[in-house]
């Protein structure tokens, strides 16, 4: 506490006392599969309270059938909910933490429907979402007071279950912004044609959950303090409606951004790109304006960032969600000074909002434990301590070696390089990449941690594993570039995306990029390229950069490469050069793409395994795993869980 004394200080809300300043948002986990609280939802905040949280705010809950904006949505709708969200509150209570329930109608920002079928939409007004393409129905008053209801009733039930509280989701562009927006708000009743109009719904809202509850539970807020988009609602719109309904909040929770169109959503879960703590001056404007408490989320990954943000001032509760999903744990380390211990999160949106936007349930690349904690959250003790050589340091070897010496085997990890990290440490250096040099800083640390052996710079050979006489090898020997045979006449110079970051090519003035994985090593070596000077052309073998991407990665990259005049050409196939021509085929077509005067091809085409030893040592009896790109060229996400299971599994 030493180190942090404002973030461990606690907060009192009415009659809540939060027992620090750490808080773990809203945010959809897609654990749930019946619109209901469950036992994987359960274990999930139990593991971020038991690690310290001050207050967990559960993932949105539907006030009304027409909030529907998944296919898995939990739903407030009916008493039938109340059992799960008690059993819910009554895991977080006893470890000592405060938990809320966000109430949330989209509006026109409805994604998917249950079925497949396009949802109806309703809003204050008909004006048509971007992002979506859906053109919403205007909402008649009758409707308008069922939805304000719905907010009641939501309330009641998270009331009788247990809950601390709620907070009214405002933020992102969803139903109370649009209503508070007068560029999508075009009503001339009640609800509309004034600001306090426009305020009207948000305020009665507010007033119905205090009818529906009592006087000790809390009431919060969640908007954007500005929505980052032409027609969004603005900075000054977004306070004056929080000045004007703050007598009936108990605090007000400050994010950026909006659901409604793409280069506002990347703020819903900011990627590496952005700075640290880059939302905490907005929050400073709020904190300024009200009399409120006032919370702040937006990529505080860190406890010496929120720190910072509170002596500053800037707001009174630092949500660190993504940082509490990569260690579920860091509460209680930052608390106890064990900073170096903290596997920080490194911003990459692959498995955790890049999950939810598949439909698949939240975890994370460096943390394959969250949202499997039924599964993984518990390592059980080996009853019989085996010698395990890991041979590999990249991700997949390092987490195999951490988990299976927390197990209590005797782990023995080679690297042939002098450094750990494998592909992460040239992932690093791409623009905007640097923070994932972060997994190789805390898979070195969880190593350290547990005691693994380390032998770097060694390579290893059938000879040294007939020394060592294992019980278990472990192979995570990693992956190299993919170099195809392709027809040239050796005018244009072929090199790989490795030789550009390794320094080992000098790219001439005009350059093809031929990317095949569509994932960030394209884009990110065109980038690259173009700003040292190159005039680069972006051939995609996909539909577009970053296909296979998280949303608001690829939005970034696609942002970033708009600004730079990348030339992009997708459904683009490598075929060959001659002379000074590339040559290119449209994958969807057939045709042949020429790209004149080129100097040099990179080829981003995907790895291929490096497995030098597992027949070898196979026909020797040994008890060999493969893991990792050794195993199939993936991602790292890939890497780090065949790690744990490799580990888990010895």
């Amino acid at each position: 506490m030493a180190q942090f004394p404002h973030l461990f200080s606690p907060l009192t809300l009415r009659g809540v006392t939060l027992r620090n300043r750490i808080l773990s948002t809203g945010h959809d986990t897609t654990l749930p599969t019946d619109g209901t609280v469950n036992a994987a939802l359960v274990e999930y905040h139990r593991a971020r309270a038991k690690g310290g949280a001050g207050l967990i705010v559960t993932q949105v809950a539907g006030v009304h059938e027409t909030a529907r904006y998944t296919s898995h949505l939990l739903m407030a709708t009916s008493d039938d909910c109340i059992a799960g969200y008690r059993t819910l509150a009554e895991a977080v209570h006893a470890e000592g933490c405060a938990i809320f329930s966000q109430l949330f109608h989209p509006g026109r920002e409805i994604m998917e429907s249950a079925d497949g079928l396009l949802a109806v939409a309703y809003a204050p007004s008909a004006v048509p979402n971007e992002r979506f393409h859906v053109m919403p129905r205007a909402m008649p008053v009758a409707l308008i007071e069922e939805i304000i209801a719905g907010y009641a009733n939501a309330a009641r039930r998270m009331h009788q279950a247990g809950l601390d509280g709620v907070e009214v989701v405002a933020s992102h562009g969803y139903l109370p912004a649009q209503f508070l927006n007068p560029r999508l708000n075009l009503r001339r009743d009640a609800y509309g044609g004034s600001d306090a109009n426009r305020q009207r719904f948000l305020l009665e809202v507010c007033q119905a959950i205090r009818a529906a509850t009592d006087e000790g539970f809390v009431i919060g807020l969640r908007i954007s303090g500005g929505e980052r988009d032409d027609a969004g609602l603005t900075m000054d719109e977004a306070v004056a409606a929080t000045r004007a309904l703050q007598a009936h909040l108990d605090y007000v929770n400050v994010t950026t951004g909006t659901s409604a169109s793409v280069g506002g959503a990347v703020h819903i879960a900011p990627p590496m790109a952005f700075a640290a703590g880059y939302v905490a001056p907005d929050a400073g404007v709020f904190k300024r304006a009200l009399s409120l408490p006032v919370f702040v989320a937006g990529r505080i990954n860190q406890p010496q960032i929120a720190e910072a943000i509170l002596a500053a001032g800037q707001a009174d509760m630092c949500g660190m969600t993504r940082a509490m999903i990569a260690d579920p744990e860091m509460a209680n380390k930052a608390q106890r000074g064990a900073v170096d211990d903290i596997r920080a999160c490194i911003g990459c949106n692959q498995a955790c909002i890049g999950h939810f936007h598949r439909g698949l349930p939240v975890s994370c690349i460096q943390h394959p434990q969250t949202g499997r904690e039924l599964a993984f959250g518990t390592l059980s003790p080996t009853q019989t301590p085996k010698r395990v050589m890991v041979i590999g340091g990249g991700p997949a070897g390092m987490k195999a070696a951490a988990t299976a010496a927390q197990r209590g085997h005797h782990v023995t990890l080679y690297e042939a390089a002098p450094h750990l990290g494998g592909q992460a440490l040239k992932a690093q250096l791409l623009p905007g990449r640097a923070e994932f040099g972060g997994i190789v800083t805390n898979l070195t640390r969880e190593m350290e941690l547990a005691q693994v052996q380390i032998r770097r710079g060694t390579r290893v050979t059938v000879d040294l594993v007939e020394a060592e006489r294992p019980d278990v090898v472990i192979l995570a020997t990693g992956a190299l570039p993919y170099e195809p045979e392709l027809p040239t006449d050796g005018q244009v110079q072929i090199v790989t995306a490795w030789d550009v970051l390794e320094g080992k090519a000098t790219p001439g003035a005009r350059v093809v990029v031929a990317d095949w994985r569509c994932d960030w090593i394209g884009p990110g070596i065109a980038e690259r390229l173009t700003r040292a000077g190159s005039h680069v052309t972006l051939a995609v073998n996909g539909t577009h950069p970053g296909e296979s991407l998280p949303l608001y990665v690829r939005d970034t990259l696609a942002a970033n490469l708009h600004q730079l005049g990348v030339d992009i050409r997708p459904y683009a196939r490598l075929y060959g050069t001659a002379g000074d021509t590339v040559y290119l085929q449209h994958t969807a077509s057939g045709a042949a793409i020429e790209i004149a005067g080129v100097d040099t091809v990179v080829l981003a085409l995907g790895h291929q395994s490096v497995d030098d030893l597992s027949a070898s040592l196979t026909s020797m009896g040994i008890d060999v795993r493969l893991i990792g790109d050794c195993l199939s060229p993936r991602t790292a996400e890939e890497a780090v869980f065949d790690g744990l299971k490799a580990g888990v599994a010895v």
